[in-house]
């Protein structure tokens, strides 16, 4: 058995879940010890109480508690199966020596948590190629949300692209089939968005809340959030073709955004309606012939200067079948439409 240890967090080691730098400094100590120990107290950030999810900052201290000697042999790598691992190597839309950019299939996690098993963090492995260490997620995706995933392939350039996510240095644009006609057909959606705890003994359904700018400031828990929106589509009146940027990072931004003004994205039963009803100018999903019920929802391009050569890269993703059925079905053409069309706008 070790004695209380006192770690400070280097600089490449910055930026990453509290949980995954332990399991990477103690890789004998299982997900469950360290949320244990988290719950205790055991596990301290200068001093303080903390989640396991917390991100660890260059400069702080984790105490850590005795641990158990790492005397059991570690047990192998999990084979992944190969149909996942062609899988998601037929994902990857760009790569090179630091970075990899992933079109993510709708369907398929980020990350790993409750119930899931199968999700790209832990697919990477099938990403190294001939790398020393598996590719690193540097933002994330909603599960049903397909398109641009990027991971760095080493922790200096994973720690490059966080800052730049976290300065809004990058342009995302989200493509996006919504239930009825929003008006104006260009905006700004400045609703605060406040987390509401699910109904389920783990907190399943918890969902964001959209508050009026002007609640903000007096909601606990409430965060600024700021979505452009830009309607792309001419035809049609039960559902559009919108272009989405997200200003701001917020969980399900997106899709409570467009919810909160009346207009959900199809196919979202949480912030839709289970049967996609909305009580403004239309509805979700429930349009028939050849319009799916999954979410319509995709990160269609990103724009980023490379952490590496300082070069501009601009990515864009193919759309996902079921919303490629949907866009022949309304005659929506990407080449009817510019790939920003936020640009040159007074």
């Amino acid at each position: 058995m070790s004695g209380v240890q006192t770690i400070e967090i280097s600089p490449d080691e910055a930026d990453q879940r509290l949980d995954r730098w332990l399991r990477r400094r103690f890789p004998h100590l299982g997900q469950g010890r360290i949320e244990k120990m988290c719950r205790k107290g055991e596990i301290r950030i200068d001093g303080a109480r903390v989640k396991p999810s917390a991100r660890v900052v260059a400069g702080q201290v984790v105490r850590v508690p005795p641990l158990p000697e790492d005397d059991a042999p570690r047990p192998a790598r999990t084979a992944i199966p190969d149909a996942d691992a062609q899988m998601i190597r037929n994902a990857v839309l760009w790569r090179d020596d630091h970075i990899i950019a992933l079109n993510k299939p709708p369907g398929l996690p980020t990350q790993g948590g409750s119930g899931q098993t199968r999700h790209v963090d832990g697919l990477a492995e099938a990403l190294r190629f001939g790398a020393v260490e598996k590719p690193r997620l540097v933002h994330r995706l909603d599960k049903d949300t397909s398109g641009i995933l990027l991971l760095a392939r080493d922790r200096k350039v994973a720690g490059a692209l966080a800052e730049t996510f976290r300065a809004r240095e990058t342009r995302k644009i989200y493509w996006a089939a919504v239930a009825g006609v929003p008006a104006p057909r260009m905006g700004t959606i400045r609703f605060g968005l406040v987390k509401a705890q699910g109904h389920g003994g783990a907190g399943e359904g918890e969902k964001m809340h959209c508050v009026h700018p002007r609640e903000i400031d007096n909601t606990p828990g409430a965060k600024r959030a700021t979505t452009d929106y830009s309607v792309l589509s001419a035809l049609g009146g039960r559902v559009r073709w919108v272009a989405l940027v997200p200003v701001t990072g917020r969980t399900h931004q997106l899709r409570a955004h467009m919810a909160g003004i009346g207009h959900p994205v199809v196919g979202d039963g949480k912030y839709g309606g289970s049967g996609q009803e909305n009580p403004g100018d239309g509805w979700g999903a429930g349009l028939g012939g050849e319009i799916s019920r999954k979410l319509h929802l995709h990160a269609r391009s990103l724009r980023l200067r490379h952490p590496v050569t300082g070069r501009m890269l601009t990515l864009t993703a193919p759309l996902p079948e079921h919303m490629e059925r949907t866009w022949a079905m309304m005659d929506w053409r990407a080449g009817d439409v510019p790939a920003d069309p936020f640009e040159d706008v007074e």
